[in-house]
């Protein structure tokens, strides 16, 4: 219960704690709705007055901008007339110019015409003398160009004469030898040959082919060799040779396939068919002829570019020799990283090994830990558990009031009013 004193009379009344509420808010709400009412009069007026002094700055400026526009329009009008004047005075002038430039212009053309005249007559007569030297030289190239084509026709019955006579050579040197003198007298000839131009080649190897491990064995193999002793070509050479009148005529494809397979068995980079089959065949009579569609490195030669293809590609492989230098020494260089890569092997197992071993100690270590880490876990629970406990304790504590005490003690409630009375407190402020 509550009790109640009026201001006037000084009658003291007791209500419940719902009709306080009541009382309370009705006074809270009376006050707040005046307070309201007050605020939207006030408010209203100074909209008012504000909206009234805008009309009046709105008034003034458009009086200010009617007069700027006008001022604008005056100036704009003065403006437009000068600029009408000077416009006219340009154009004017500009008619002027264009008058004094149309007379140069007629004048320019005059001359020019005249000039256009004189061109003419100086370009015709210029053109009657060129054509009349096209003429003349004309003339002395058709005589120059029979002298050429009479000079190449010449030049070309003269190669056909010797080539023909070749043709017979080597047809007349056939008829005249048994079929195994005909093989033999072609490896022997270019035997004869190389070693005429032996001086040239210091380092050289070449001899016949007498290995038969495999099988089967080529006519020569030519090796060649610089300085340091480092081979930088090698060629597998076999000769063929028929006569004439050999019934069965064998062809050089025939051949091409065992040559390989000697040129492979041997070792060596090139494979060479110097022959004298298909004698007609103007593919193989063209020079040297290679054969690379159907066999690596493989070509095929009279006999007359038989020296001349060993010149030629003993001169290509001496560019390439610093390449082959590199690549030995780099073959070297991967033996040596093949046993550093056994070493590393070896290493890596005895390391892995190790690390088994150490990685299953340090497990088992890990585990110990984690039990320990277990065990501290389960004690700081306890002691939070505790610190829980003491908190809840203290916060009943601190929510420990007088009026919880004396609360279904109308004792203890009696002597506490009576305190508060003799302190001078409001009687409507009481604890709850």
């Amino acid at each position: 219960m509550n009790e109640i004193k009026c201001p006037k009379c000084g009658t003291i009344f007791q209500i419940d704690e719902t009709d306080y509420a009541l009382i309370m808010k009705q006074v809270r709400d009376s006050e707040f709705e005046k307070e309201i009412t007050e605020r939207k009069h006030q408010y209203e007026k100074e909209k008012e007055s504000a909206l009234q002094l805008k009309a009046v700055e709105f008034e003034k400026s458009i009086s200010q901008k009617d007069f700027e526009i006008k001022t604008l329009k005056n100036e704009l009008k003065v403006e437009k007339e000068q600029t009408k004047n000077e416009v006219e005075k340009q154009f004017q002038e500009e008619i002027k110019q264009k008058q004094l430039e149309i007379i140069e212009l007629k004048n320019q053309l005059e001359i020019k015409e005249k000039e256009k005249e004189i061109a003419i007559t100086n370009a015709t007569y210029q053109k009657d003398k060129t054509i009349d030297e096209l003429n003349n030289k004309i003339s002395m190239n058709q005589t120059e160009f029979l002298l050429k084509e009479k000079n190449l026709k010449e030049s070309y019955e003269e190669k056909m004469k010797n080539k023909d006579e070749q043709l017979a050579y080597y047809k007349d040197f056939k008829a005249k030898q048994s079929t195994k003198m005909i093989g033999e007298s072609l490896e022997q000839h270019c035997h004869n040959e190389f070693n005429k131009l032996r001086s040239l080649f210091k380092n050289a190897y070449f001899e016949k082919d007498n290995d038969i491990k495999t099988g089967s064995k080529g006519d020569f193999i030519f090796r060649d060799y610089d300085d340091d002793g480092t081979e930088f070509v090698s060629i597998m050479f076999e000769m063929k040779n028929e006569a004439d009148t050999t019934l069965t005529k064998h062809k050089n494809e025939d051949f091409f396939k065992e040559l390989d397979k000697d040129r492979k068995e041997k070792n060596c980079e090139y494979a060479v068919l110097v022959s004298l089959l298909e004698i007609d065949n103007d593919y193989y009579n063209s020079g040297i002829v290679d054969v690379f569609y159907k066999y690596e490195k493989m070509y095929v030669i009279r006999p007359q570019f038989f020296i001349p293809f060993i010149t030629l590609i003993r001169g290509l492989a001496l560019k390439s020799i610093s390449y082959k230098k590199e690549l030995i020494q780099i073959q070297n260089q991967n033996i040596d990283i093949s046993h550093f890569e056994e070493n590393m092997n070896a290493f890596k197992e005895g390391f892995g090994r190790n690390y088994r071993i150490a990685s299953e100690k340090f497990k088992k270590a890990i585990d110990e830990i984690d039990k320990v880490i277990d065990h501290l876990q389960k004690t700081k629970d306890a002691l939070l558990s505790s610190e829980n406990n003491l908190r809840l304790a203290n916060n009943k504590a601190e929510d420990l009031t007088i009026k919880k005490l004396t609360n279904h003690n109308p004792t203890m409630q009696k002597m506490f009013e009576q305190m508060k009375q003799n302190e001078n407190m409001n009687p409507i402020e009481i604890e709850k």
